[in-house]
């Protein structure tokens, strides 16, 4: 048993009276009960997310600042530049709001930081290299810019307005920026406090697009920004923010968007991803955003910018095959690194002092390190920064556990940084190699304070216990109106006790990483399917068993069935049912 088995409350009554009220099944209300949905109407609501519910995006603060003061640079024909990040939440808000602002009659052009030179967000080199490259009046800051003090404040001096779209903590003081469009600025539990940059770049647009219309602006008329909701959809669920609220909404119509799209470039980058069926989020999120991501992790993110901006098809495929190449490159960077992290951390690992982990190295590439931290984090199970860079300055990016925030034990070590910032699961840092010692005893001792022992060993969240009769098509096919499932909306994850092999299991693969059981279903002669996909040489069940696992409709030549995608697994605490 490689996870702690950790079983929502059953609450058996409640999903009874919910599944009667809203026509559903017991499992699916203990599903929806066990993700804080417990009336009627909320319930609806979420399994049928609709645009209309949408609420209104002035109440955004600063989002009504932002409107106009962009309206006043059309009328006074100003110069604006949208100042994006490399990532994929970054590139598609920039990609949407040049866009918008441009068929509004706004004279926009756009800029992206280049990840080596210039680093994350709206740096002072990053900024002077955009105002030579795009003499401007007005910077719109996308996905970066809450913390930015300085930087906005010599804009200021120079004569620059800067409007900061973004979701990341903001600093303190807060930078003079003439509009902060940022929900987490509200000391209460803000509005739209899910939303991605993506996200809120879409309720930028509403709003201008609502002021326009409201100014009889012609342009506005005929500008529907339904059609911006696959860039939404992208940048969502690359960002791994979670998938309620709001985001359930744009994410589900989003998805729809995207499936039909016509915007060229992405119709490039799904045929190089041998995308054919139906777009979902395993598609966005393992398929389409490590390509676009590539670019800004190797090269210069304005590839994956010029991919979403492209006109038509004969300029779009030649970009997304560079992606896709970049894509490659890249993950084979990120194997090497990743080898030679676990074979160091291996080697020194103290369980009863390594709280956080710290790897770095020289030649480690540093468009890379957060997806290293990640495998890293993974293994261990504890939060992980990685750096790469010089002998002057190594930037790293973090990756967390729940229960402790990276971020704030960040910013409890700022004397010793260069620049951090970030969220509680993931962050950016960058530090002179002589505080690396330092910085890495002192956030081991504040993880020590706030992490208990106990949460070091991995949990396994699931949300009931099921018999093999639960597991009908029917029964599976429901659940799947959880989707789209992610940060915050986790996949149904449940578990049988008692279970014994209809015949014996098989390790497959060409490197046989993989295992397929056959489960012996009771009064049937027909078993149920699982697989336990990456399981390497990890001891598989035996005997008679409890089995975790994940539900799902299998489609393969137009065929579909029930299969099981096994999450663990232990001896039987209790006779077959």
């Amino acid at each position: 048993m490689k996870y702690r088995w950790i079983t929502a409350p059953a609450q058996p009554a409640l999903a009874n009276f919910l599944a009667k009220e809203v026509g559903v099944s017991p499992l699916l209300a203990q599903c929806l009960l066990n993700r804080g949905l417990s009336e009627p109407d909320s319930i609806r609501r979420f399994l049928e997310p609709r645009l209309k519910s949408l609420a209104d995006p002035f109440l955004i603060p600063g989002l009504s600042a932002a409107t106009e003061r962009l309206l006043v640079a059309r009328e006074k024909k100003e110069r604006v530049v949208v100042f994006g990040d490399y990532d994929v939440d970054g590139v598609t808000s920039a990609a949407l709001l040049c866009d918008v602002f441009s068929k509004l009659g706004i004279s926009t052009q756009c800029y992206l930081p280049h990840r080596l030179d210039e680093g994350y967000g709206l740096t002072q080199s990053g900024v002077e290299n955009c105002r030579k490259r795009h003499p401007t009046d007005l910077i719109v800051a996308v996905d970066c810019g809450s913390t930015s003090v300085d930087v906005i404040a010599r804009l200021k001096d120079a004569g620059i307005d800067v409007i900061v779209v973004d979701h990341h903590q903001v600093s303190s003081p807060a930078p003079a920026a003439f509009a902060l469009v940022n929900p987490q600025v509200q000391k209460d539990p803000p509005w739209f406090k899910e939303l991605c940059s993506a996200g809120l770049a879409f309720k930028l647009a509403h709003g201008l697009v609502k002021r326009a219309r409201d100014a009889g602006i012609n342009e506005a008329m005929a500008l529907d920004i339904r059609n911006y909701l696959d860039l939404v959809a992208l940048g969502t669920i690359a960002d791994l923010v979670p998938l309620t609220g709001e985001n359930r909404i744009l994410v589900s119509a989003g998805l729809e968007r995207l499936d039909r799209t016509e915007r060229p470039g992405l119709t490039a980058l799904k045929e190089v991803a041998r995308i054919q069926g139906k777009i979902r989020g395993y598609e966005v999120g393992f398929q389409l955003a490590p390509r676009l991501n590539a670019a800004g992790r190797l090269e210069a993110a304005t590839q994956a910018l010029e991919l979403l901006q492209a006109p038509d098809a004969e300029t779009a495929m030649p970009l997304a095959q560079r992606l896709d190449n970049c894509n490659a490159e890249r993950q084979a960077i990120e194997r090497a690194i990743t080898e030679q992290a676990l074979a160091e951390l291996r080697s020194r690992f103290d369980p009863a002092k390594d709280y956080v982990l710290i790897a770095g190295g020289l030649s480690w590439h540093i468009g890379v390190v957060g997806i290293v931290a990640s495998r890293i984090c993974q293994e261990f199970h504890r939060p992980t920064i990685v750096f790469g860079g010089d002998g002057h300055e190594w930037r790293g990016s973090g990756r967390s556990i729940d229960g402790f925030d990276l971020a704030g034990a960040l910013r409890q070590c700022s004397d010793l940084l260069l620049r951090h910032g970030g969220h509680a699961m993931a962050a950016g840092v960058s530090i002179n190699p002589s505080k690396l010692g330092e910085f890495k005893e002192r956030i081991n001792h504040i993880a020590r304070t706030q992490i208990p022992a106990e949460q070091l060993q991995p949990r396994l969240r699931l949300d009931a216990e099921v018999t093999t009769s639960d597991l009908s098509m029917g029964r599976i096919a429901e659940l799947q109106r959880l989707q789209q499932t992610g940060m915050g909306n986790p996949q149904v994850q449940v578990f049988a006790r008692g279970l014994t092999h209809h015949r014996p299991l098989q390790r497959i693969g060409a490197e046989r990483k993989h295992a397929k059981l056959w489960i012996k279903l009771e009064g049937r002669t027909s078993p149920l399917e699982a697989v336990w996909w990456g399981v390497g040489d990890a001891q598989l069940p035996t005997g008679c068993f409890d089995l975790a696992f994940a539900p799902k409709l299998n489609e393969y030549q137009g065929n579909t069935s029930v299969q099981l995608s096994v999450l663990d697994w232990r001896p039987a605490e209790a006779p077959a049912i």
